[in-house]
């Protein structure tokens, strides 16, 4: 049982950076603005009055 867990791990690791090393995501152009815009408002809570 402890081979098995053993090479599921290996095999697991292994395929970490298999394709070379990594690469930071660049940035493209900025998406175009639609003209759409999101705002509101929001409470959450609990009142009790004695």
């Amino acid at each position: 049982m402890k081979i098995v867990l053993a090479l599921t791990a290996l095999a697991l690791l292994s395929a970490c950076g298999a394709d070379g090393e990594p690469v930071p995501p660049t940035r493209a152009k900025a998406a175009p603005s639609s003209g759409v815009s999101i705002s509101g408002e929001a409470r959450v809570g609990v009142v009790k009055t004695f």
